[in-house]
């Protein structure tokens, strides 16, 4: 069961942002990740369709012998969780945004927290419940920003389109005197030095992937499930190959990967 693979998804590749920190972090994990680009991005999908293709990914991962399932995907960490966990039954499953809110939270307080995130993570109100429900003294200030997940993935990143969205973004009202800021969207990690730089040292911005992969290596080393594989192997699946996903992904992982396409919906 140890030296078995760690599942990824995501509803395209910026989970892979998970994965390569994941690969830094546990060296001698085996890596099995799956992006769902014919169904992206999940961001503007009902909650019933993400829960289905949660579950049919989880599926391919348990098939493929993975020892735990993590949801690299804000929008089904938000809505899918449950019935990923449902489907995977003994099999351990981590999402996304608790371990970043249980980071958030460790000092609680008068914080004024900003989320920004899809449409589907900002309208299920995750983190807004998961927040108040651990401190309710913090305020909570959500902002879909839709445009931020596309814009990363075309490789607009450190450019002027870049910092006029963003910037757009950030000075919009709903966010006005935070002091912290959530980002609410696997994409964002490649934007993190931007918003940073935006906000000159105000806003303590909170980069998930890190904060994520820390609290699966504790986990797994709690639960002795930590390989000790010297020879490790990644696979990395899509539902939709394009030779530009292929090149996108190579850029969020920083290294050379190579996509295979399998069609799970058939």
């Amino acid at each position: 069961m140890k030296k078995s693979p760690i599942g990824i998804f995501d509803s395209g590749i910026g989970g892979l942002t998970i994965a390569h920190a994941l690969k830094e972090k546990l060296p001698n994990e085996n890596i099995i990740y799956f992006g769902d680009t014919e169904h992206l991005p999940y961001g503007e999908k009902s909650k019933t369709a993400i829960q289905n293709f949660s579950k049919k990914i989880t599926q391919f991962l348990l098939d493929k012998n993975c020892k735990t399932i993590i949801i690299a995907c804000n929008s089904a960490s938000s809505v899918a969780y449950q019935s990923v966990k449902e489907i995977a039954g003994n099999t351990p499953v981590f999402n996304v945004i608790q371990p970043v809110i249980d980071e958030v939270v460790k000092q609680c307080s008068e914080y004024k927290i900003g989320v920004i995130g899809t449409k589907a993570t900002i309208q299920s109100n995750s983190y807004e419940k998961k927040i108040k429900a651990l401190c309710s003294s913090a305020k909570v200030l959500s902002l879909a920003t839709p445009l931020l997940a596309p814009m990363i993935e075309e490789g607009f990143i450190n450019e002027d389109i870049s910092h006029t969205i963003i910037a757009n973004y950030l000075s919009n009202k709903q966010l006005a005197s935070i002091d912290h800021l959530i980002l609410a969207c696997t994409h964002y990690p490649l934007i993190h030095q931007e918003i940073k730089d935006y906000y000159k040292g105000s806003v303590k911005v909170i980069d998930s992937a890190n904060i994520v992969v820390e609290h699966i290596a504790n986990k797994l080393k709690k639960d002795n499930l930590l390989s000790n594989n010297i020879k490790t192997e990644h696979h990395f699946y899509v539902s939709n190959y394009t030779e530009s996903f292929e090149k996108s992904a190579q850029f969020f992982f920083k290294e050379d990967l190579k996509l295979k396409e399998v069609k799970i919906w058939d």
